[in-house]
């Protein structure tokens, strides 16, 4: 094969096996992990988190195993700008970011396209858990499930274009877990059974309200609880310090369970809910990006995840500008947030994705 490949490797197991795979298939490949921050720059030691000089040291280990190079790509600017930045803006107002979504969107298949290219790769490839593959019938570039439905990761890469998708290699998307562990044990990768990572990586060890006020000095007010009817229920101890349909930790009794339904960073108030009023139909997304269709027409049958653990509804999707669409499921869906994704599926396929506002 003539193509070129960098593999985005983080010195985990998923990656590892991807440049053992790439390798394998006859690609000429390198290893390239990405420098996204110092880990005393968000307060947290070196041992906690991906990105760490082990991390580092793992993936370097696994290229030099099955020889191939590899390089240390520093994006701590750009990591800071794109992830880190609008993680903490969307809390500060009012919303629940999903920073996975944004590494993936403007880091792993944005400044390392970028890199790639520049030392002229052909394609990236990553140890993602999703399936590509080119429908001739329409001309567009799928994103579809992993064999392994527990690990499937197509929720996270809905943002994906086709220009991207055209460039980019998923090998562990038709194994499983186990599989790809099997995989490194034989070939004696030390990182084989190493642990994985089910925190945010810059926020692990810490509550996200923690990290933000570490990591921008600044102290977040306490303001009012109130309910719907806007009387006041008590005091809230900052607005960051909660996500929509909380109910854990608000710091206060009530004679039924009450859970976090609004934030309002103008006012500085919280509004809580019984649970059964954090329940809604209809959502509207805006930023969104279409894949296995260029538009939607006429109102479009769909199964739709509005959290990345929750699972598929069916719904009705209709486009009702170029940059947003309006959901409506078929069955009532509880805690709606601002700034979490929204993505649609064809059975196994992707059709596309928005944030939820």
């Amino acid at each position: 094969m003539d193509k070129k490949v960098l593999v985005a490797m983080s010195g985990g197991v998923d990656s590892s096996v991807t440049a053992l795979l790439i390798k394998q298939a006859g690609y000429e490949c390198m290893g390239a992990t990405m420098n996204l921050f110092q880990n005393e720059d968000i307060g947290i030691s070196l041992e906690k988190t991906c990105c760490s000089a082990a991390d580092i040291k793992d993936a370097e280990s696994v290229c030099e195993r099955i020889g191939i190079d590899f390089r240390v790509f520093n994006l701590q600017e750009k990591f800071k700008e794109n992830v880190i930045d609008r993680f903490i803006s969307a809390y500060e107002n009012g919303a629940t970011p999903n920073p996975c979504i944004d590494c993936n969107r403007y880091l792993k298949f944005g400044r390392l396209f970028e890199r790639a290219q520049s030392l002229g790769f052909d394609c990236v490839a990553t140890g993602h858990y999703a399936r590509i593959e080119f429908n001739d019938e329409t001309g567009r570039w799928n994103l579809k499930k992993s064999k392994d439905l527990r690990k499937d990761q197509t929720y996270v890469l809905y943002s994906m274009t086709q220009d991207m998708l055209s460039r980019t290699v998923l090998p562990l998307g038709s194994l499983t877990k186990d599989e790809v562990r099997e995989i490194a044990a034989k070939n004696g990768f030390t990182n084989a059974k190493k642990a994985e990572s089910q925190d945010i990586c810059f926020v692990k060890g810490q509550s996200y309200a923690d990290f933000i006020e570490f990591y921008t000095g600044k102290h977040y007010p306490p303001g009012d609880f109130i309910d719907t009817a806007g009387n006041v229920l008590g005091r809230h101890n900052g607005l960051i310090r909660y996500t929509i349909g909380q109910r854990k930790g608000l710091g206060i009794s009530f004679g039924e369970p009450m859970y976090v339904y609004d934030k309002d960073p103008v006012t500085n108030t919280v509004t809580l809910a019984r649970d059964d009023e954090l329940f809604s139909k209809e959502l509207d997304a805006t930023d969104i990006n279409l894949i296995s269709v260029d538009e939607i027409k006429d109102g479009m049958r769909v199964n739709a995840r509005s959290r990345y653990n929750q699972k598929e509804q069916p719904a009705i999707v209709t486009q009702t500008a170029p940059d947003s669409f309006h959901v409506i499921f078929d069955e009532p869906q509880r805690a709606f947030a601002g700034g979490q994704a929204v993505v649609l599926y064809d059975k196994d396929t992707v059709v596309g994705g928005g944030t939820i506002i």
